[in-house]
């Protein structure tokens, strides 16, 4: 996935936004509904990585099958990953797991 395609991707979520709380060099991706961050990732940075929100139980099953996959770095480690994005996880893994760190932050829509 190039940064090109990470950008577009996180962008193109429900009520997502690029932010800059820590500096230019680190976009940030939260949705404006509540302010809750889904995706890090530092652009302009080699090797080129996102740091996403995970399930505690699939983080474990997907740092055990993938080296690209390691704890979240500067975050929580149970609760996020950082994915290398050297090509050693498939694509379409890394789009399954940006969508579901969004899922898990999205503000819910309440039912009426």
């Amino acid at each position: 996935m190039t940064r090109d395609e990470l950008l577009e991707l996180c962008l193109s979520l429900p009520q997502a936004v690029e932010t800059f709380p820590f500096g230019e060099e680190l976009s940030v991706f939260k949705t404006s509904g509540n302010g809750k961050i889904f995706a890090l990732s530092a652009l302009d940075a080699e090797p080129f990585s996102v740091s996403l929100k995970c399930d505690p139980e699939e983080s474990l099953a997907l740092r055990a099958e993938f080296a690209q996959i390691t704890p979240g770095y500067h975050l929580n480690k149970k609760h996020w990953v950082t994915v290398a994005l050297d090509g050693g996880v498939p694509d379409e893994l890394v789009e399954q797991l940006i969508r579901a760190s969004h899922a898990l932050v999205r503000p819910r829509i309440p039912a009426g």
